[in-house]
């Protein structure tokens, strides 16, 4: 891959993200379930995409945060769910979002502290060790990140006790 002509300079600024403009989608913009591309899809761990785009919204994450809730009572998963979140511009609030789905369903959070942002590796490593040992109350996760994907990109990943 060739290097970026802009490496180690200050973008131009109409390649730099609207935040504002990227948060207001995350709200105001209603994916369209019959466009592919503005539907719910998991890759190889988790659902990323733009709220620019209509592919990561709030209602994108009511959704998948009510699967995984229904998904831990159909499981018997009755321990703590931890959940982080990295820096991306969605990734806070997506985070809230996640927050009152949990609440709503009585769900147990273990967050990391006032700042809440927290490397993917942090939260894996806290449901490791809260589970060892354990054969009941076990423990999974939420991580709130497009891991390596563009700033306007936002994701959820669900990690499960095993």
């Amino acid at each position: 891959m060739p290097i970026s002509e802009y490496a180690g300079k200050i973008l131009p600024k109409e390649l730099l993200t609207d935040i504002p403009k990227l948060l207001n989608a995350y709200y105001k913009i209603n994916p369209d379930a019959a466009n592919p591309a503005q539907r719910v899809s998991f890759g190889t761990s988790g659902h990323r995409g733009s709220s620019l785009l209509g592919s990561f919204n709030e209602r994108h994450i009511l959704a998948i945060t009510q699967a995984v809730c229904q998904y831990r009572k159909e499981a018997g998963i009755f321990g703590p769910l931890y959940i982080g979140m990295d820096t991306h511009a969605l990734s806070a609030p997506a985070f809230e979002t996640a927050l009152e789905v949990l609440a709503g369903n009585g769900v147990q959070v273990r967050i990391a502290g006032k700042e809440r942002h927290t490397p993917t590796p942090a939260v894996s490593h806290a449901i490791l060790n809260h589970n060892r040992g354990r054969k009941m109350g076990l423990a999974d996760g939420i991580l709130i990140t497009p891991s390596h994907n563009p700033p306007a990109d936002g994701g959820i990943k669900y990690n499960p006790p095993a």
